[in-house]
């Protein structure tokens, strides 16, 4: 489709989204109403409806009850920086989440013990059924909620050890791989897959975001001689972070 054959909608979207990005409309400005916008365009109240929800769905406008539709303030991106090299010291689960030594951050855990289920299990490489430990966490920087994690080990590997509970015991607050290491497993190889979803409600109101936006989603898994010992799924909202990976050359 030529972009002189856009429905109207978005033609209407396009050039309100070029005014909030060259600051004709600036944050916390009140975007015209839709009486306004179908008068302004000539369009019918259906386009004009059709091309703020546009607006809204690509988190430049937010509405306020009783109020109207309003600029929202775009933060500046922060890089979330990911490598699998940890020197000791260093093995926080903050700083295994978040590589740049910078920055300075605290975290919020609570495990139990769950039954795995078949997407796990694959993950894991054991059978429906078996036990691991799941641990949820909130990370914070500077006192802000940046990023969440749910991480699973295996309980046929950590059960029954010192280090059984991640946030318990003689290496309570430790990285996976500090962790590993005193039972004898020596973490090797970490593999990540990057993608990009809906946030669930409860994930972008926990980091301060609005319900409906999206979140970056980091699947990790730590592996010991090819064998999983922890597997999670990270998230941080999409506006706020670009991951940036830096990866040494073997």
């Amino acid at each position: 489709m030529a972009f002189g054959d856009q429905p109207a909608y978005l033609r209407v979207a396009g050039d309100l989204r070029q005014k909030i990005v060259a600051g004709e409309l600036p944050p916390h400005t009140r975007l015209p109403s839709q009486a306004r916008i179908r008068e302004q365009y000539g369009v019918s109240d259906t386009v004009a409806l059709e091309a703020r929800k546009v607006l809204m769905a690509e988190g430049l406008v937010e509405g306020r009850s009783g109020s109207g539709t309003y600029v929202r303030e775009q933060p500046s991106p922060r890089v979330l920086a990911r490598t699998g090299y940890r020197t000791a010291g260093e093995c926080s689960p903050f700083r295994q989440e978040q590589a740049d030594i910078r920055v300075k951050g605290t975290w919020e855990a609570d495990s139990e013990q769950v039954d795995v289920d078949a997407a796990l299990a694959r993950r894991l490489r054991v059978a429906v059924g078996d036990r691991a430990m799941r641990t949820r966490y909130l990370f914070r920087a500077a006192g802000e909620p940046v990023m969440l994690s749910l991480s699973w080990e295996p309980l046929a590997i950590t059960g029954r050890t010192p280090v059984m509970l991640p946030e318990e015991g003689p290496l309570a607050g430790r990285g996976v791989v500090e962790r590993m290491a005193a039972i004898d497993l020596v973490v090797d190889n970490v593999a990540e897959e990057v993608g990009a979803r809906p946030g669930l409600a409860e994930e972008v109101l926990a980091l301060g975001g609005v319900p409906g936006h999206y979140v970056v989603a980091i699947t990790r898994t730590y592996y010991a001689g090819g064998c999983p010992v922890e597997t999670a799924d990270v998230v941080v909202l999409a506006e706020r972070y670009r991951v940036a990976y830096h990866l040494p050359v073997k």
